[in-house]
């Protein structure tokens, strides 16, 4: 069943805050939840971040197995890969959400940004998030500007588009825990 796009961003919101605030949903039905799951899978949103170990979708949106489809990758780039993950996950499991959420302290927006030679697998990445930058901004500024221009991306792919999927931009503070909506 399909969740209303505005449905899924107020779930994300309320769960952030909850996990802002300490006071997180417990989770102690594992068992009981992956055989529900081994059934399938339905995702009420998409959330493509980045891999930094400090960044859990799950956790930050205080969800269960099963709630979000995590798309991850250092930098959070959205590449051919990225676009045929969102695509399988608003098509084939018909959520009605994806987000894009760039963090502080991003690591590879600050590689980028410094403008160093970097090793050619790590420069591939630094290529997409090389336009996001200005270098007269900070970086989490600049893992802002990227973050909202890959959720650009994603908006215009042709099957999110004719689908009619919700995309939008998110940021979030690692000190704070908090998740920022434009």
């Amino acid at each position: 069943m399909r969740i209303d796009s505005q449905k899924a961003l107020d779930l994300l919101k309320e769960g952030n805050a909850r996990f802002v605030s300490g006071a997180l949903t417990p989770k102690d039905d594992y068992a009981q939840l992956r055989e529900q799951l081994s059934a399938g899978q339905q995702p009420f949103a998409v959330v493509l971040c980045c891999s930094d170990s400090r960044v859990a979708p799950e956790i930050i949106f205080d969800q269960k197995l099963g709630d979000l489809f995590v798309i991850r990758n250092a930098g959070n780039v959205v590449d051919k890969h990225v676009l045929g993950s969102v695509e399988y996950a608003v098509e084939h499991l018909e959520t009605s959400l994806v987000v894009v959420m760039g963090h502080s302290s991003c690591g590879a927006v600050t590689a980028t940004h410094k403008g160093e030679t970097l090793p050619a697998n790590i420069m591939a990445l630094a290529k997409h998030i090389r336009p996001s930058i200005d270098t007269s901004c900070c970086i989490d500024d600049n893992a802002r500007r990227h973050a909202k221009r890959m959720a650009k991306l994603i908006q215009g792919d042709p099957v999110v588009h004719h689908l009619h999927t919700q995309v939008t931009a998110a940021f979030y503070d690692i000190q704070s825990g908090k998740v920022e909506w434009p």
